[in-house]
């Protein structure tokens, strides 16, 4: 393929990388009842880890020992990205809905900053500082369902703290990766950070099949598992890396503004979600303020 037609093919492509990744709320909500969390967890990934390691298998023979001196590393942000990420995410879907996750997740490159600053001395504009307070806003605004003069009357979800801690874990995952670089690629790192994550993730996939409530392992049970791995797992990722390259960090990092109304969008079309002012509100506060904390320039 010339190199302009690549280049065309990239610009359509970056549209459905949030697309792609709102899928995951929606297996997110359809898995009670079908697949306990940790399992699909396991299961999405397990084939992930599978499918990258063969993938990078060159690599990651040539950096095995690298790969044995730092496991804890890996060890690490398995639990961050794949564990709190991907187990804790399923089982706060059991609670709220696919568009509270969206727009609280939405939240995280606010978080990245943030701690950017406190771990790394970066230094924060005035405009980024406007922009962690309105995205911050926005998450408390999802999460008290926008009574703020009713608080003591708000019924809590519990399912959004779940969501809360993955949005943290995430920043926390995104900011590792920094102050741990890795003489791999990023395909081969995934892959090695999958199988990091597998210890704890087997241990609670382990402990559900052992509860007398837990349904068997059904083919909807495997469809969601391999559609969460193949999704926006691989597929997604690959997507993003390859438009990297193609068109430059900064113009496929601004269509991931758009994964909450991906995902909101989806949850109403599809899982029946009914969408509040509190949604809306929540949105034009926390969207405009990621964007505001993430863009480049003085």
């Amino acid at each position: 393929m010339r190199p302009e037609a690549q280049v065309r093919l990239a610009q359509w492509a970056i549209w459905l990388i949030p697309l792609l990744w709102a899928v995951n709320y929606f297996v997110a909500r359809k898995a009670p009842g079908v697949i306990e969390p940790y399992t699909l967890a396991t299961i999405r990934w397990g084939v992930a880890g599978l499918l990258l390691s063969l993938h990078a298998r060159a690599e990651l023979r040539r950096e095995w020992r690298n790969i044995a001196q730092v496991w804890y590393q890996y060890v690490v942000l398995g639990f961050c990205g794949m564990v709190v990420c991907g187990a804790w995410v399923y089982i706060g879907a059991k609670s709220t809905g696919a568009v509270n996750i969206s727009l609280i997740y939405s939240a995280s490159p606010v978080l990245i900053a943030i701690a950017s600053v406190l771990w790394l001395h970066e230094r924060m504009r005035p405009s980024q500082v406007l922009g962690v307070l309105m995205a911050l806003t926005g998450v408390l605004h999802v999460i008290v369902k926008g009574q703020w003069g009713a608080l003591g009357q708000v019924q809590f979800v519990v399912g959004d703290l779940w969501i809360v801690a993955a949005m943290v874990s995430w920043a926390l995952y995104a900011l590792l990766q920094k102050l741990w670089p890795s003489p791999m690629g990023p395909t081969a790192r995934l892959a090695a950070t999958c199988w990091g994550a597998m210890p704890v993730l087997l241990a609670g996939t382990a402990w559900e099949l052992l509860q007398p409530t837990t349904p068997p392992l059904t083919l909807h049970a495997w469809t969601l598992g391999i559609a969460a791995a193949l999704l926006p797992g691989v597929m997604a990722y690959w997507i993003y890396g390859w438009a990297q390259r193609m068109l430059g960090a900064s113009r496929v990092a601004v269509t991931l503004y758009l994964g909450p109304l991906y995902g909101a969008l989806l949850a109403w079309l599809v899982l029946g979600e009914s969408l509040g002012w509190h949604h809306l509100l929540a949105a034009a506060l926390i969207l405009p303020g990621v964007y505001l904390v993430s863009r480049a320039g003085p």
